[in-house]
């Protein structure tokens, strides 16, 4: 999965709130160097870490699935 605009807007929000990521990966539970990683455009979160995160943050990720036809 391709979470580039997503990891985008979670630095955005935390920049705009004025929380360091050390900040973030305590407050979060998502590790520092995990957190640094997607910042810089490195890995891909899980679900499970983008809701983590977005909860500190104040932010509701939500998932779409499209189901597609053409199998």
């Amino acid at each position: 999965m391709h979470f580039t605009k997503l990891i985008l807007e979670i630095k955005k929000r935390r920049e705009s709130l004025q929380v360091t990521q050390e900040h973030l990966a305590e407050l979060s539970g998502v590790g520092l160097r995990t957190l640094k990683q997607f910042e810089s455009g490195k890995g891909n979160p899980t679900l499970l870490t983008l809701q983590k995160l977005g909860d500190v943050l104040g932010m509701e990720i939500s998932l779409s699935i499209k189901k597609i036809t053409n199998l």
